[in-house]
């Protein structure tokens, strides 16, 4: 009888053992590893480029925390930069806001950006005020070309070559959503950095 209970009382110290150390419990006594301890320091939710972009419109107003690959820099004060996720399909811009502007060193590195989510709404008054712009010769550049910021157009799923040709995809894409949805308008979001670290 006394085997039977040091083995059951074994046996219970072995399962105990096996769940704390499932757990993530530091049955050894020793002090948490690096990797531990930055893993409880990092923000719980970072979401990936991919994420954010699928669920943007239910986030637009909300601070989030992302991380991506910066593919690009804006060459006019380096005030915005790109995060590409999966593919260079998932890419958002990156605003400084008030931060003034972003480490030309981000690109091609692992950045994680806390910001807010906020929504640019392309519609007809929108492009009416741009062909203005561009008639009166004060529409703000981007690129080095009439075309535009090839890496923004990439983000926005632009196909023309030109401002006129830009605008005319726009009142295409306007028009299908409206049969489509009911919406007269396009919605392209972005993040207004509030802070940001290279990870890599």
């Amino acid at each position: 009888m006394k085997q039977i209970l040091t083995s059951a009382l074994r046996l219970a110290v072995v399962c105990g053992a096996l769940a704390l150390a499932a757990c993530g419990g530091n049955t050894s006594g020793r002090a948490k590893t690096q990797d531990q301890t930055s893993a409880q320091t990092r923000p719980t939710a970072v979401l990936e480029i991919d994420e954010l972009l699928a669920a943007a419109d239910s986030l637009a107003g909300q601070t989030v925390t992302i991380e991506g690959v910066c593919t690009h820099t804006c060459k006019h004060g380096a005030r915005k930069i790109f995060l590409m996720g999966s593919d260079d399909t998932q890419t958002i811009r990156v605003e400084s806001g008030e931060l003034g502007s972003f480490d030309p060193q981000c690109v091609n590195r692992v950045v994680r950006v806390t910001g807010r989510v906020d929504e640019e709404r392309i519609d007809e008054a929108y492009l009416a005020r741009w062909e203005a712009q561009v008639k009166a010769q004060t529409a703000e550049k981007h690129g080095t070309t009439e075309a535009g910021c090839a890496t923004e157009k990439a983000a926005r799923q632009e196909t023309g070559n030109t401002v006129e040709e830009r605008i005319a995809d726009f009142r295409t894409r306007i028009a299908a959503r409206k049969a489509a949805e009911g919406k007269e308008y396009l919605s392209f979001y972005y993040v207004t950095a509030t802070s940001y670290e290279i990870q890599q």
